[in-house]
C-alpha cells in the first residue's frame, strides 16, 4: 500500500454505511411471487396464477433493469482518474459499492430478499412462467393473452411439439389475431435484425437500412447491459475465501478474471437466440455486410463504403468485401473510415482476450479464444452481396464448445446374457429402430411391483430430486420421488417395512447387472443415480392437453434438435453412460415412453409401461427420449442412470451399500443393529 495517507477512503466507509441503512422501498421477490403462482395453479385459482406470475415477471425484469442502471450510474459517478495509487483505487471501489447498494436498495429494498436459487433463475431463463400463464389464460377464456404466452414460451422451447400444436389451435380460435402472437421477451436487437433481414430479402432496402441501424444501436446497448450484469457475484470452484487462504491480490485477480470471462461471453450471449445452444453465424459483422450492400442499392455509397470498411475490421482481407471497398473508392474518388463504435468494441474485445490469457495463467486455467466472427455464412459470391436469412442462422464453430460425435459407449455391442432365468427379451436395438436399446419383460414379479408401489406411496415426496419442484417437467402432473438411501432410512426408523426398503435396493442392483451383461460391457457399470418415481395426472387439468410428461431429451448431453446435435457439456450429466427404466404398473392412461430422432419430433419407437417391463439404452445423443402425457392415474417406475467412471459413482448409493453391509452382518433383522442413522444416513 502507499505510504501517503488520504482521508478519502474514510468518506467511502461513511458512504458504505449509509448505503446499507434500512430502505423503505419494497419490491416483492420474483421467486416468492413465482412460488405463489405455482401454488395457485395447483389450487385451480387461475386469477391468482395470472396475478402472481405477471407480478413475478415484472419483478424479474425490474431487478435486472435496476442492477444495470445502478451499476452504470455509479460507474459514471465514480470514475477512475489518471492519478493511480492503491488508496485511490480502493477509494473508488468502495464508493462504487456504496453507491450501488444505496441505488439498488432504494428501488428494490433489501438485496438479501432478492437472492434467488439457481433453479428459479433457470426457470425464468427457460420462460417456464409463460407455460403456466398460457394454461391460466386459457382457463380464464382469454385466448389472445394465452396465445401471446404460448408464443413467448415456444420461442425459447422450439422442441416442445405440443406447444406448437397449441399455437396452431389458437390460430383457429375466434377473436385471436395474428398480432396477438408476440414474443413478450423478444430481445430488441435480435427482433430488429430479423425484421430487417425480411425486408432486405424483399428488396425493401430503405426500410431494411432503418431496422439494421436500429438493431446495431440496440446491440451495443445490450452489450453494455450484459457487461454490467457481470459485475455481480461469481462462482469459484474449489475456493473457500472464508478461511482467508489467499492474498488480497489473488482474490481480486481471480474475481476479475471471472468477470472478464463473463463479459467476453456477452458476444456469444447476444448472438444466441432463446432456447438455442449456439450463436447465430457471424452475427454482428453481418449487420455491416447487409448495410453496405443495402446502401449501395439506394445509391448511398459513402455509407456503403463506411459499412464495408467496418466489416473488414472483423474479417481483414475478406476477398469479396475488399472488392466492394475498391469499387466504392473508385466511384467516390476517395477513401473512408470504419465506424468508431465498432472499432472501440473490437479494441475492448482484444484487450479482454489479452487480460484473460494473463488471468488464466495466474489461475492455472487454460483459456482458448473462440472464433466469434466466423465468416462462412452461405454467401452468394457470384453477386457479391451479403448472405440471406439462411446464412445468419448457421452455427459458429467455437473452439471452446465440445461437439459430440454420436457413438454409443464401447463398441456398440449387445445381446449378452440376461443373467436371470425369468427375464425375457422383447425387442432389441433393431426392433426399436435405434442403437444400444433393449426392451425386457419379467425383470421383477407382480408381487414385487405391488410392494414397491406401496413403498412409493409411503416414502416419495413431491419434487424429490428436483429441489422441491412439484412439477419439474409439466404443470399438469405431480412428480414424486425417493432415493434408495431415503427408503432405507425409513425402514430403519420403522416407517416402512425394512423388507420393502431392501427390495428397492436389491432390484436396482438386479437391473444394473442385466444392463451390464446385455450390452457386453468390459468394465464395471456403476450407479450414477437411482430414483423411485411416480407421476400423477392432476385432476381438472387434462382437457385438450398436448404437452409431454417429460420433454424429449438425452441423458448425458444437451439436445439441440434444430442443429441435429447433442452438446456434451454442462449442465448435462456428461458422465452418464447407460440408462434404464423399470416400470411398476400399467393401470394409467398415456405415459408411453418414446424414442425419437435427434429432431425431437420423429418417433422411432414407443413403449407401453407395465409391471416388470424395463427399457435400457445408452445415454447419449443417439437415444433422445421422452414420456407422453399421463392423462389419468399414476405412473410409477424405478429410474436408473449408470456410469463407467468410478469417480462419478452415486454417493448415496455408496452410503446405502454400507447400510446393507451392516444389515447383512446381523443375524436377526432389527436386533442388535448399531447403525446410527445420522452417521450412515
Amino acid at each position: 500500500m502507499d505510504g501517503n495517507f488520504s482521508p478519502v477512503p474514510i468518506l467511502s466507509i461513511v458512504l458504505l454505511t449509509v448505503a446499507l441503512s434500512p430502505s423503505t422501498a419494497v419490491l416483492e421477490p420474483y421467486d416468492l411471487l413465482y412460488d405463489n403462482a405455482v401454488q395457485a395453479f395447483y389450487n385451480n385459482d387461475y386469477s391468482d396464477v395470472v396475478r402472481f406470475m405477471e407480478g413475478a415477471l415484472s419483478s424479474y425484469t425490474e431487478v435486472r433493469r435496476t442492477r444495470v442502471r445502478c451499476r452504470l450510474g455509479c460507474q459514471d459517478q465514480h470514475p477512475f482518474d489518471a492519478s493511480f495509487s492503491d488508496l485511490v483505487f480502493f477509494d473508488v471501489v468502495l464508493k462504487r459499492a456504496a453507491c450501488m447498494n444505496k441505488c439498488i436498495e432504494e428501488i428494490l429494498g433489501s438485496q438479501s430478499v432478492h437472492k434467488v436459487s439457481e433453479d428459479v433463475v433457470q426457470d425464468f431463463q427457460r420462460r417456464i412462467p409463460y407455460n403456466y400463464l398460457q394454461l391460466a389464460y386459457q382457463k380464464l377464456k382469454q385466448p389472445d393473452k394465452a396465445a401471446a404466452a404460448a408464443h413467448t414460451y415456444f420461442q425459447a422451447n422450439p422442441e416442445h411439439v405440443e406447444m406448437g400444436q397449441n399455437l396452431e389451435q389458437y390460430k383457429d380460435l375466434q377473436g385471436v389475431k395474428e398480432d396477438h402472437f408476440v414474443d413478450r421477451e423478444a430481445r430488441p436487437h435480435q427482433h430488429s435484425f430479423t425484421a430487417a433481414v425480411r425486408l432486405y430479402d424483399k428488396g425493401d432496402y430503405e426500410r431494411a437500412i432503418a431496422l439494421f441501424e436500429e438493431a446495431l444501436v440496440e446491440y451495443y446497448k445490450a452489450d453494455v447491459e450484459c457487461r454490467a450484469l457481470c459485475q455481480w457475484p461469481q462462482r469459484f470452484e474449489g475456493y473457500d475465501y472464508l478461511r482467508y487462504r489467499y492474498s488480497l491480490h489473488e482474490v481480486i485477480s481471480d474475481h476479475f478474471t471471472q468477470v472478464l470471462h463473463c463479459e467476453h461471453e456477452c458476444v456469444r450471449d447476444l448472438a444466441t437466440r432463446p432456447g438455442r445452444l449456439s450463436p447465430m453465424e457471424n452475427y454482428l459483422p453481418l449487420h455491416y455486410d447487409y448495410l453496405q450492400f443495402a446502401y449501395f442499392q439506394v445509391d448511398r455509397l459513402e455509407e456503403a463504403l463506411q459499412c464495408a470498411l467496418t466489416y473488414l475490421l472483423f474479417h481483414e482481407g475478406e476477398e469479396f468485401v475488399t472488392d466492394n471497398v475498391d469499387y466504392y473508392r473508385e466511384v467516390l474518388g476517395h477513401n473512408g473510415k470504419p465506424r468508431e463504435e465498432a472499432a472501440l468494441y473490437l479494441r475492448r474485445h482484444k484487450q479482454e482476450l489479452e487480460l484473460l490469457l494473463i488471468g488464466s495463467k495466474t489461475m492455472g486455467v487454460e483459456f482458448t479464444e473462440g472464433n466469434y466472427w466466423s465468416s462462412t455464412g452461405g454467401r452468394d459470391d457470384s453477386n457479391r452481396i451479403p448472405s440471406g436469412t439462411d446464412g445468419w442462422m448457421e452455427y459458429v464453430p467455437i473452439s471452446e464448445k465440445k461437439t459430440v460425435t454420436v457413438v454409443a459407449p464401447q463398441q456398440l455391442k449387445e445381446g449378452g446374457p440376461l443373467v436371470y432365468d425369468s427375464v425375457k427379451l422383447v425387442q432389441n436395438s433393431a426392433a426399436l429402430n435405434g442403437t444400444q436399446r433393449v426392451l425386457l419383460d419379467h425383470v421383477i414379479s407382480e408381487e414385487e411391483c405391488s410392494d414397491l408401489r406401496h413403498l412409493a406411496h409411503a416414502v416419495t415426496m413431491a419434487g424429490d430430486g428436483y429441489r422441491g419442484r412439484m412439477s419439474p417437467h409439466t404443470p399438469n402432473e405431480k412428480f414424486e420421488g425417493a432415493t434408495v438411501l431415503k427408503t432405507l432410512q425409513y425402514g430403519y426408523e420403522g416407517r416402512v417395512p425394512m423388507r420393502s426398503a431392501r427390495l428397492f435396493y436389491d432390484i436396482s442392483e438386479r437391473a444394473r447387472r442385466i444392463i451390464e451383461s446385455y450390452f457386453l460391457l468390459n468394465s464395471t457399470l456403476h450407479f450414477s443415480y437411482t430414483h423411485l418415481v411416480c407421476r400423477t395426472a392432476i385432476t381438472g387439468q387434462q382437457d385438450h392437453r398436448n404437452d409431454l410428461s417429460h420433454p424429449i431429451h438425452a441423458d448425458n448431453c444437451l439436445l439441440d434438435p434444430e442443429a441435429n446435435e447433442c452438446w456434451k457439456e454442462p449442465p448435462a450429466y456428461t458422465y452418464r453412460d447407460y440408462s434404464a427404466l423399470l416400470y411398476l404398473n400399467g393401470d394409467f392412461e398415456g405415459g408411453e415412453f418414446i424414442f425419437t430422432e435427434m429432431d425431437a419430433k420423429t418417433v422411432t419407437a414407443s413403449v407401453k409401461p407395465k409391471c416388470g417391463r424395463m427399457v435400457g439404452f445408452s445415454s447419449g445423443g443417439e437415444n433422445p427420449h421422452g414420456v407422453k402425457a399421463v392423462t389419468n392415474g399414476q405412473r410409477c417406475a424405478v429410474a436408473l442412470w449408470f456410469t463407467l467412471d468410478p469417480l462419478f459413482r452415486e454417493l448415496e448409493r455408496l452410503q446405502a451399500d454400507e447400510v446393507i453391509q451392516a444389515l447383512d452382518t446381523q443375524s436377526v433383522w432389527g436386533q442388535g443393529l448399531t447403525i446410527n442413522p445420522k452417521d450412515e444416513l
